[in-house]
């Protein structure tokens, strides 16, 4: 249940774009899927009907893999709300999942969990409300019965208790993501510059907390009459059904269902800006930013297109003219970032640039003006023009990969074009478009005095007037609930799932080249898109002890110059084929990775075999990584929970440890790092026989070889290996709490840490059955009990990291201030709970279920499938691994995981890191026993 930063607030990224004519148009797919081309024109097949009540209903059948994704969108958001109610359509997604008459509170999400659901949430935007899951196909009667309470029987459910519950969730979100996140309050600043008062998107999607708070039970019962009702919302359903089926169950879950008033129109005129507008915003910050923001045309509106190609052209990545002006020559940006965010009243193009330690804003503000003047009197060209189709079409076909956003797609574009199928003609939009058009556009609406800037600067957060939260309620009042359907005593009993078909998971194959680099391939038919990943056994935990962070930078530095091509041909070559090219270094790997289409996969692997083979590690971008890495650990220290993670390694793994120093390195190690150092890192762990190339996508094995053979083939390694020395042991650890001071922080991030086993632990599968029961599902015990009982948190969760020579239990979260103390007092008790006797049946049949069956869709696109094989390999495990995941999940039993509880969950062991305000915090921690150590944000005590 979010609310997403008020940035293109659709399903897909907004980057619906246009077949590149630079670019093969593809054939059906052979797996009966939904997308297809007529005729070289994208399409989605589909059927959309509606039931007598106006409830309208899409089918997009699409039989690639066993999961149906349900996807319900409500007609109402922010330009719905009443003056004084903001944040109030986000607040209704919320109570939402509380409960319904037939489905009691608590229990929604339980239900998704023991079906084998993914990707269960809602979210909010300017413009609509969805709610969403995706289930194993044999669950479609469970999917629609539970969709259809929560729709008509929903208000019948909530009363005071639910609403001051999730109340409290929600200010908890707000503090999270906007009062507690950098330049949070400055994109609210943004909002309300651009917008009037009375327009229903000055304030952001979140609201206030006065207006959170004031939000009464009869309003609630208000809005759900007026807007939550069959004739405003429409059900999307992608996936493995059958539509005969599928229509009759849709007519008895949701035909009952009476239709309401038809909601009241939103009228209201753009706003008009007339004469530039400038504000200043302090924040707790470390780097300037700076945002130039316009209204631009609405969604689907002229213009709109063209707006969507000028921000590729001027931040569309590292191959934009910004990028290259401000990060790479001019060394003035930590990042760039341009967007036309496109809603349905009016849209934003907004320019925002994260300056470096010491630059000036205002000569950063000079030189994006003289380039969108420059593009404003002369075109791009269609070579830049050819990039932005290239990335918007292959990002819209990633996205139609998986049916959960196929689904999401087909509501985005019915909703806000009035067309499921709209796709085609608004991938024409792109085709059409022109370079001479693009630069119009920009003069017509990007000009200077329509514009708002905001310069947000380090200094004081000044929020507005502190709102009490009231103490819970204990028991709801009499007459607090109503009922919108008449009960159905029928819909008391969920309905059972179909049989199930043979669970079975993407298989791979391997073959080994001459020069001993292992290729893992997965097939995948269906969408004509390839992802690799070159994995690398040269993580973090390679670092010599005197150069920390020299993995990470020796990744960061690949793509920035081979001996053949500069760091901008790299990125215009990216570009040019519409593909992602990304370099990380993780705890025990690194790794390259590419994904695009499956035309360009040739080209593709290629670049990624230049990027990784041929390094040149050139001064100039070695001093420029330097300066990119250092502002970087001043970012971190702007975020609480980044903080809490990095001093939690170092409390556990010790001083000296490669993994406790911060993955990014020291200030002293990254200014001393140079040339040497980099290529005899790359020399001594980039090597053949320490790598495996993983590839999944619409490959066969003999496509493959032949693309691999010639590129890594001649791959041979450079000067001596490193040695293999394995990762020492973490040191000697003992409970403890360490306090990180943030003066003024609205909430503690906490970090609750602890070593755990490695990879190769025989219960593994014991550990996760037991760790999703303790906190690693939203309806886990430690979330439940925080967020949803006790309104503490926004989310509180935790989870095991197993590696090949490493091993971390955490749980992280954020909580209010004023609660840590009691927070961790509830946590405590949890974990003691669950160290304490065997679960019961109906929970272990949840818990196990939601790993079990959920593994299908965990499995649903070529990156998660390659992720899932580069991941074992890096820690040692078998091929088969991810094959025999079902058996082993299904072996797991109540005393299993009470062995796995007792065995890897020691409270004697668990540190304590709490980053937040010290003044209220440590009489906190203090009151209930724990001795505090203060330090700095380095991890030293604290004078």
């Amino acid at each position: 249940m979010n609310a997403p930063a008020p940035r293109r607030l659709v399903a897909l990224l907004a980057l619906s774009g246009a077949l590149s004519a630079a670019l093969p148009v593809w054939s059906a797919p052979p797996v009966p899927g939904a997308v297809s081309t007529e005729a070289g024109r994208l399409a989605v097949r589909h059927e959309k009907f509606m039931l007598p009540n106006g409830f309208e209903v899409i089918l997009v059948e699409d039989h690639r893999l066993p999961l149906v994704a349900f996807n319900l969108w409500v007609h109402a958001g922010p330009r719905n709300e009443a003056p004084g109610q903001t944040g109030f359509a986000h607040l209704f997604e919320h109570l939402m999942f509380a409960g319904s008459r037939h489905v009691p509170r608590g229990e929604f999400d339980k239900f998704v969990d023991a079906a084998g659901g993914t990707d269960a949430n809602g979210s909010t935007n300017f413009d609509r409300t969805n709610y969403f899951f995706t289930l194993p196909s044999n669950q479609l009667a469970l999917g629609l019965w539970l969709k259809a309470d929560m729709l008509g029987w929903m208000i019948d459910e909530v009363d005071s208790v639910a609403l001051a519950n999730q109340q409290d969730v929600v200010r908890n979100e707000r503090r999270q993501s906007t009062e507690n996140q950098p330049y949070g309050i400055v994109e609210e600043a943004m909002y309300q510059a651009l917008y009037p008062a009375g327009h229903p998107y000055r304030a952001v999607v979140i609201g206030s907390h006065a207006d959170i708070q004031g939000i009464q039970l009869k309003d609630v019962k208000a809005f759900a009459r007026t807007y939550y009702r069959p004739n405003n919302a429409t059900l999307v359903l992608a996936g493995d059904f059958d539509p005969k089926q599928a229509k009759a169950l849709v007519t008895k879950y949701f035909g009952t269902l009476k239709a309401g008033p038809k909601p009241p129109e939103v009228k209201v005129a753009m706003p008009v800006i007339t004469k530039e507008r400038r504000l200043v915003v302090t924040d707790r910050i470390e780097l300037s930013r700076l945002n130039l923001a316009w209204h631009t045309p609405p969604m689907f509106a002229a213009g709109d297109a063209e707006l969507d190609v000028a921000a590729h052209v001027l931040g569309g990545g590292k191959a934009s003219r910004l990028y290259g002006l401000l990060v790479r020559d001019r060394q003035l940006a930590q990042s760039v970032q341009v967007s036309q965010q496109s809603q349905s009243l009016s849209s934003v193009f907004d320019i925002e640039i994260v300056a470096r330690p010491g630059a000036s804003l205002d000569e950063i503000e000079a030189l994006v003006d003289a380039e969108v003047a420059k593009l404003a009197t002369t075109p791009p060209t269609e070579a830049e023009l050819a990039q932005a189709r290239a990335v918007i079409e292959t990002q819209l076909l990633q996205h139609m990969e998986k049916v959960g956003m196929l689904a999401d797609l087909v509501n985005h574009y019915n909703q806000m074009a009035g067309d499921p199928d709209f796709v085609g003609r608004d991938l024409a939009r792109y085709r059409q478009t022109t370079p001479v058009a693009v630069s119009a556009t920009v003069a017509q609406w990007l000009k200077r005095d329509s514009r708002v800037v905001v310069q947000a600067k380090p200094g004081e957060q000044v929020l507005a007037a502190e709102v009490a939260t009231p103490p819970m309620p204990t028991k709801a009042a009499k007459g607090e609930r109503e009922s919108l359907n008449a009960p159905e005593p029928w819909r008391n009993k969920p309905p059972g799932a179909a049989k199930a078909g043979t669970l079975s998971l993407p298989a791979a194959q391997s073959f080994q080249l001459a020069n001993g680099l292992t290729v893992i391939h997965s097939q995948k038919a269906g969408l004509p898109l390839v992802s690799a990943s070159l994995v690398v056994r040269a993580g973090q935990g390679a670092n010599p002890a005197d150069k920390p962070g020299l993995a990470g930078f020796t990744a960061a530095m690949l793509p920035e110059g081979t001996t053949t091509r500069s760091a901008q041909q790299i990125a215009e070559a990216a570009a040019a084929l519409g593909a992602t090219l990304t370099t990380q270094a993780g705890g025990e790997e690194a790794r390259v990775e590419f994904s695009g289409l499956k035309a360009v996969a040739g080209q593709g692997l290629a670049l990624l075999a230049d990027v990784a083979l041929n390094p040149a590690f050139a001064a100039p971008e070695i001093e420029r990584l330097q300066a990119q890495r250092l502002a970087a650990l001043a970012q971190a220290r702007e975020q609480a929970p980044l903080l809490a993670n990095a001093i939690g390694n170092r409390v556990t793994y010790g001083e000296g440890h490669p993994l406790g120093a911060n993955a990014l390195g020291t200030e002293a190690s990254i200014k001393a790092t140079d040339a040497a150092a980099l290529r005899a890192f790359w020399q001594g762990h980039y090597r053949p026989e320490r790598a495996a190339l993983v590839v999944a996508g619409d490959l066969g094995e003999a496509e493959l070889r032949a693309l691999v053979e010639p590129l890594f083939g001649r791959w041979k390694p450079v000067g001596d290996a490193a040695p293999a020395a394995p990762l020492p042991p973490a040191g000697p650890i003992a409970a403890r709490t360490v306090l990180v001071d943030k003066p003024g922080a609205p909430q503690t991030a906490l970090a609750v840490v602890a070593p755990g086993p490695f990879a190769a632990a025989p219960d593994a599968a014991d550990i996760g059955v037991m760790n999703a029961a303790l906190g690693g599902l939203f309806t886990s015990r430690i979330n439940n009990q925080l967020r949803e009982v006790k309104g503490y948190t926004y989310g509180m969760f935790s989870g095991y990291t197993m590696g090949r020579e490493r091993g971390q239990f955490g749980i992280r979260g954020s909580v209010r201030t004023d609660v840590t103390g009691a927070a961790l007092a509830d946590m405590w008790k949890e974990i003691e709970g669950m160290r304490a006797k065997p679960m019961t049946a109906a929970e272990l049949s949840r818990v196990r279920n939601a790993q079990l069956l959920s593994l299908p869709g965990q499995f649903d696109t070529n990156v998660a499938v390659v992720g899932g094989y580069a991941g074992n390999w890096a820690v040692g495990r078998p091929l088969s691994a991810i094959t025999d995941l079902p058996a082993k999940y299904g072996a797991v039993t109540a005393a299993s995981a009470l062995r796995a509880a007792r065995q890897h969950l020691d409270p004697a062991q668990l540190i304590v890191v709490a980053v937040g305000d010290k003044a209220k915090v440590q009489p906190q921690l203090e009151a209930i026993g724990r001795k505090v150590e203060v330090r700095d944000a380095e991890g030293k005590p604290a004078p």
